[in-house]
């Protein structure tokens, strides 16, 4: 063939042509032989097409086109999740204003954190939404990411993991891990604020017990969950002020002790 081309890729080319536009592969295995390949597409009237076969070309040509022009405009605007913030941020917009409803959604990433696809997996009641981890393992190696976030609303308002918010976690980072794809955070949202597993280290580990049963997300739970702990937290505080205040009242009849000797 005439001009330096990779005689697999050019005759791959050339194959193509021939089942996009019906012009037969001899014919354009000749031509490409004493002409520059490239004619086929940016002149194609040296190759004498039908009318038929010409409007193909053109249509393919503008296909081509519109896929260069939108593909440097993605690369100007696309989103890089360089830090757990940025997530938060992007997920806290994108699920901040939902109050009737739970929703659980994953941004698909590739090698430079860029997003690839952006998939909702579940819309439940306002207080639940059942997730599939299977369907998530589809979407993940349909699109060859190699990273995860996962994010989802509590329209309760409570910015506390539930525990199935946890199990769920840990599942997809235990289904994730041998596929050398990671789950870099669970981003929680909770009107305009979040939770990042990321950002406060609770991230669990993965465990060699993979399993793929769908997991029901419970917003409800994780408001009660967040009351148990503020009501742990209020009774110990409580205990230790009683403590204190004892301590206070020994302390004070040893003082007065001293003062009376």
């Amino acid at each position: 063939m005439k001009g330096i081309y990779d005689e697999k890729h050019a005759s791959r080319f050339i194959k193509g042509i021939t089942r996009l536009t019906g012009i037969s592969e001899s014919k354009l295995t000749k031509y490409a032989s004493e002409n520059n390949l490239f004619n086929v597409l940016e002149h194609p009237r040296t190759i004498n097409p039908n009318n038929q076969q010409l409007e193909k070309i053109y249509i393919l040509n503008e296909f081509v086109s519109m896929y260069g022009l939108l593909k440097l405009q993605e690369n100007e605007s696309r989103l890089s999740f360089s830090s757990s913030k940025i997530a938060g941020e992007y997920f806290t917009a994108l699920l901040g204003g939902i109050k009737d409803r739970e929703k659980f959604m994953a941004a698909f990433l590739d090698t430079g954190n860029n997003i690839i696809e952006l998939k909702t997996f579940s819309e439940g009641s306002i207080s639940e939404a059942v997730v599939y981890p299977r369907e998530i393992l589809q979407a993940a190696l349909n699109c060859d990411c190699k990273a995860i976030i996962l994010a989802h609303n509590h329209p309760g308002g409570s910015l506390n993991p539930s525990i199935q918010d946890r199990d769920l976690t840990q599942k997809l980072i235990s289904i994730f891990t041998p596929l050398q794809i990671s789950v870099l955070d669970h981003i929680i949202v909770a009107g305009t604020n979040y939770h990042s597993m990321m950002e406060k280290g609770t991230m669990p580990q993965p465990t060699s017990d993979i399993c793929y049963n769908a997991v029901s997300l419970n917003d409800r739970k994780a408001a009660e969950e967040e009351r148990a702990d503020y009501q742990l937290n209020a009774s110990t505080h409580r205990e230790s002020e009683l403590d204190n205040s004892y301590w206070s009242e020994l302390n004070g009849q040893e003082d007065e002790d001293e003062w009376e000797i």
